[in-house]
């Protein structure tokens, strides 16, 4: 598990392995998953077989080269990072700022500077750069003198959320009285009749602060512990991710992985940041929605559905994620189970066998 040294060590012998991979994949625009895979895999217990699903995880795609530094970026100095927030072809710019910044104070410490300053893009690439980062938080909190590679992932990670940073529309804040459940479940879809349906999901994302759905959705969760709002969040997006077969396979399953995600890194942050990290998440949920879903038909009695499936241990859905390959079924398998684990609910197994029927097999 993450905190044995076979993790560790096993951890920075995939990442070194994948050293020369960019930050996304050739061609696609699509985030570079083989550091947050092989890690997944490490907490799963693959050690021996990690080096074999990076070949595979390597022939499936081409990458962009890691870019180079090309002008300095001044952390000290507002004026010198907030203009290049989102400025992708400053990304090397970014990862030398974080590389230099973490081999100057503890990584706790930039973690909580630079966590509030990036939180607003957290949609940034489908929550991709703090899914990122929180992995490799989980790498370094395994050691107690992190190495030079595992810190060098921390600055990829917040290096690829602030080069891509991008935030949702408006603000969500924690003020209103309604749970997760109840807040998807008002929530208007965008109906067929709805001409917005034609658009494609980026589309309407664009379209985000002009949706009345949307606006009036932001501010409808009642303030509550942090933890049990993020368990609300998983256990809801797992059945969310059940009831929407006509979905895209991919998109639903961050509903459930990126709050996972800021789990990994709630022991680290202080309590206002908790609270404003959970609110910005539930902003980042409804564009998922809104983007990705149409209708509430199949959502309400997902939770009954979840108990007739047949779900098998979670030894046996562990080693079907190793064996199907794909990066989103292992990273949603051990989110999932992670969460399932806190807070067992028959919609977490039923969403990793979901996933696992309908994305592709990784060859």
């Amino acid at each position: 598990m993450s905190g044995s040294a076979n993790y560790f060590d096993t951890v920075t012998d995939a990442l070194q392995q994948m050293e020369d991979l960019g930050y996304e994949r050739g061609g696609y625009d699509f985030a570079n998953h083989g550091p947050m895979g092989a890690e997944a895999l490490a907490v799963l217990g693959f050690k021996s077989e990690i080096p074999q699903w990076i070949k595979r995880y390597r022939r499936a795609f081409s990458h962009e080269d890691p870019p180079e530094p090309r002008w300095k970026i001044d952390p000290r100095e507002e004026t010198s990072w907030r203009p290049v927030l989102g400025a992708f072809d400053r990304a090397g710019d970014w990862e030398q700022m974080f590389r230099a910044l973490l081999n100057e104070q503890p990584w706790q410490d930039v973690l909580v500077q630079w966590w509030p300053r990036l939180l607003p893009g957290l949609y940034t690439r489908l929550t991709h750069g703090l899914i990122r980062t929180a992995h490799a938080v989980r790498g370094v909190a395994a050691a107690t003198e992190p190495n030079p590679v595992q810190l060098g992932e921390l600055a990829r990670g917040l290096a690829y959320w602030a080069a891509r940073h991008h935030p949702l529309p408006g603000t969500a804040r924690l003020i209103g009285a309604h749970t997760v459940a109840d807040g998807v479940a008002r929530l208007p879809r965008l109906s067929e009749r709805d001409p917005r349906v034609q658009a494609q999901p980026e589309t309407r994302l664009a379209a985000l602060g002009t949706l009345t759905e949307y606006r009036e959705s932001l501010d409808v969760l009642a303030p509550g512990p942090s933890d049990r709002l993020l368990t609300e969040m998983t256990t809801t997006f797992a059945g969310v991710y059940v009831a929407h077969p006509e979905a895209l396979p991919v998109p639903l399953v961050h509903g459930v992985t990126a709050p996972a995600a800021i789990r990994l890194v709630l022991p680290y942050l202080p309590e206002g940041l908790r609270a404003q990290s959970v609110a910005v998440m539930w902003q980042s949920h409804l564009a998922m929605l809104l983007a990705f879903t149409m209708s509430t038909a199949q959502e309400s009695e997902v939770k009954q559905r979840a108990l007739e499936v047949d779900a098998p241990a979670a030894s046996e859905l562990i080693d079907r994620a190793l064996e199907h390959g794909d990066e989103h079924v292992i990273k949603f398998t051990e989110a999932a189970l992670r969460e399932h684990a806190l807070h067992p609910d028959p919609r977490f197994p039923a969403a990793i066998m979901a996933a696992h029927d309908r994305i592709p097999r990784r060859d």
